[in-house]
């Protein structure tokens, strides 16, 4: 079986750490987010990575 693909809820990114000794948490090393939800839809992920990016233009 293979292993779905995660997304971070925050920024879609892909670039996660899974820390079990910290409660079943995930760590995102793009945006910082830190929890035990994540994305496993790929097209979700896209339009949060989108929002994501448009966001933090309007920041800056």
């Amino acid at each position: 079986m293979r292993d779905k693909v995660k997304f971070c809820p925050r920024c879609g990114s892909k670039n996660l750490n899974y820390m079990p000794w910290l409660g079943e948490r995930y760590v995102c090393k793009d945006c910082g987010y830190q929890g035990a939800l994540i994305v496993e839809d790929g097209e979700f992920a896209e339009e949060i990575r989108k929002k994501f990016e448009a966001e933090d233009k309007e920041e800056e």
